[in-house]
Formats: C-alpha cells, structure tokens, sequence
C-alpha cells in the first residue's frame, strides 16, 4: 500500500521569521546536500558532519527553546504568533500546537528539539499554500468539499465517508478555519505515520494491542 506524503506543492509564499526569510520554493536551511536517508520514515536525517551553528534558523530556535534546548506547547505558539507565519489568519491555538509536537514526539516528553523544529515548519509551509490555494476568497476558511479536495491534493486517498467524518470534525457552520485546517492535516499525518510503522507488509492492515492503539490516538 502507498501512504501518502504530507504536502502539495510549495508554490512561492514567503514566510518572514525575526532575521530570516523562507522563499517557498527554496530548502529550508539544513536540508538538501547535507542530508541523509533516515530518521522518522519519510524524513530525512541530519549527517554526522551537519553542524546546527551553521544553520541560520538555529540562532532563533535556540532563543525560542530557552535554555533545556526544547520548545513546548506554549513556547511554540509564542514562536509562531510572532513569526506571522499564520499570515491574515488567526494565530494558532494552544490546542493545535500541542498536537502539533505531539506529531513528532516520539518519546512523549510533550517537546520538541532542533530537527523537529525545523521538519514542522517546513510542513506549516506547504499545508499553508495548500490551504491558500482553496481560500480563493481570501477569507481564512475553507468550505467541506474544498477541504476534501485539499486532503487529496496532499495524497491521501480516503473514502466519501471518511472526508465527511473530518469535515464534520473540523468545522464551524460549516467552513473550516486555517487553525482546524493545521489540527486536521496534523492529525492525518500523525496517525498515518503511527499505522505505517506498523503495517511492516505495506498492506493497509495492521495488528496492535489495546494500549499501543491508545499511545498513538490520544497522545495527537
């Protein structure tokens, strides 16, 4: 079974972070040449030659992350409010940066380092200009039917019912805003990654107990 990636298309938003600046388009610094296949599967790995200092998102992770070297929840949304990646849409939630970590925290300590910092910003891009393509009206929301087609622009292959499910989930009277949109492609990632790891034959069924199907639900 072919699982899907995790974004469409980068197109050309530009993300401004305090003395930086993301090109969409363009490899967030630290990847391409000086990556290794591994890591979480697919994602890449840093090399053993790569040095973070080196890395010009480093300096403001480490003025994020204070001084245990890690962001939460909190830190993170004070991080990303006062980057404007969220653009004219509201600023992410407290809740949604919480699943946001919990995305990529595999040993459950509720944070995230350097890798993780930089894998999750190169995801809010892409989910970014994939939501922008749909919010042609520019009103920070998108409508159930254009949701489904945003997941399939990402790769998922899910049935009427299942979109229906998420729509229903994520909407408020029936739109879906930027900040639900994050939680829900979070989410989607999430749970796909937490099931192909599982299913060894890429077949789309897996086995697992009670507790190990606990672990991976209610921890996203």
């Amino acid at each position: 079974m072919a699982y899907p990636g995790y974004g469409g298309g980068f197109g050309d938003f530009s993300v401004q972070i305090p003395g930086m600046q993301i090109q969409m388009g363009q490899s967030v610094p630290g990847t391409g040449p000086n990556m290794l296949p591994g890591g979480y599967p697919g994602y890449p790995a840093y090399s053993d030659s790569y040095s973070p200092a080196d890395d010009s998102m480093w300096t403001y992770f480490t003025a994020v992350a204070g001084q245990d070297g890690e962001v939460d929840a909190e830190e993170l949304q004070r991080c990303l409010t006062q980057s404007g990646i969220s653009g004219t849409y509201s600023p992410f939630s407290l809740e949604t940066c919480r699943i946001m970590i919990a995305m990529l925290d595999r040993d459950y300590t509720g944070k995230m380092g350097f890798n993780e910092f930089k894998d999750l910003w190169a995801a809010l891009d892409a989910w970014k200009q994939n939501f922008m393509t749909f919010d042609q009206d520019q009103s920070g929301t998108v409508e159930h039917h254009e949701l489904s087609q945003a997941i399939a622009v990402m790769g998922y292959r899910l049935s009427p019912q299942t979109l229906s499910a998420i729509a229903k989930r994520y909407s408020k009277n029936g739109r879906i805003f930027f900040d639900d949109y994050v939680a829900c492609c979070v989410k989607l990632r999430a749970l796909t990654d937490f099931f192909r790891r599982r299913d060894h034959l890429q077949q789309g069924f897996v086995n697992f107990t009670y507790e190990d199907f606990l672990q991976g639900t209610m921890t996203v």
